[in-house]
């Protein structure tokens, strides 16, 4: 989904969905650091497993990195959703120059897909609800999309995230989240890599509040797992331990409810 995006240059002119629009290509870029690439993927599909015959929705796709990594580790079918139209259009450019049978949507599920799927992966979609109720509704996006028993994985800011800027400069961002966050509270997030020094807008939410919005949406018990790094990542492990013992996002992962017969 949408984030609320502005250049570090901090210009005066009001946040738009036109500046998150053009952050595809930086999204792209930022994936393919050590950070990502030996640490949060291997985290991420991991966890996920065997995807052969799973239908699964990419909530939140941006640029769609996640969506092609999930069609070429298988899934039966990849679908990826978000907000925005500048996004979007890049995924699809991804997908006619390489095509891996992913279809993308802005805005809702095509029709007939809703209420089908095996899997939803949110990564870093939640930090981008403003309240509690567009939280609930993110996570009922997630359940809808959902076939009962069906699993969502999502990533939001962790809510022991470390609370000084510097600590994942090296990773190439920077998160301020305050001393003392509270629910809703806004975190800035600095994608700080090579040529690139943007700002992001998200938002801060607690263990209570996240597990409870979830239950609200139907899920059942929340699970928070742990980060894997690579066998094979570059750099020693000092490089990766200022992460390890506070990553900035937490890895959830529940199951939707089956309904009373």
């Amino acid at each position: 989904m949408a984030a609320t995006a502005v250049p570090a240059t901090h210009t005066e002119r009001e946040p738009s969905m036109t500046q998150f629009d053009e952050l595809a290509e930086i999204y792209d870029d930022f994936s393919r650091l050590p950070f990502r690439r030996d640490l949060e993927f291997p985290s991420v599909f991991g966890l996920l497993g065997d995807l052969s015959r799973l239908k699964v929705l990419d909530l939140g796709c941006g640029s769609g990195v996640y969506s092609r990594a999930l069609a070429r580790s298988g899934a039966a079918l990849v679908v990826g959703l978000d907000e925005s139209g500048g996004m979007i259009d890049h995924a699809r450019a991804q997908e006619a120059a390489e095509p891996l049978g992913v279809r993308y949507a802005d805005g809702d599920l095509p029709d007939g897909l809703e209420g089908g799927f095996d899997l939803v992966l949110g990564v870093y979609v939640l930090p981008y609800a403003t309240t509690y109720e567009e939280l609930v509704g993110l996570c009922r996006t997630a359940a809808d999309a959902l076939r009962p028993g069906g699993r969502f994985v999502t990533l939001p800011i962790h809510p022991e995230a470390h609370h000084d800027p510097r600590h994942y400069e090296r990773y190439g961002f920077r998160l301020r989240t305050g001393e003392s966050p509270e629910d809703g509270s806004p975190v800035d997030l600095a994608l700080s890599f090579a040529s690139h020094d943007v700002s992001i807008t998200a938002r801060y939410w607690s263990v209570t509040t996240l597990e409870q919005a979830l239950r609200e949406a139907g899920f059942g018990p929340v699970r928070w797992q742990s980060h894997r790094l690579s066998p094979s990542a570059a750099g020693p492990p000092e490089f990766w331990a200022p992460y390890l013992s506070a990553p900035h996002a937490a890895i959830l992962d529940t199951a939707k409810e089956y309904e009373p017969s």
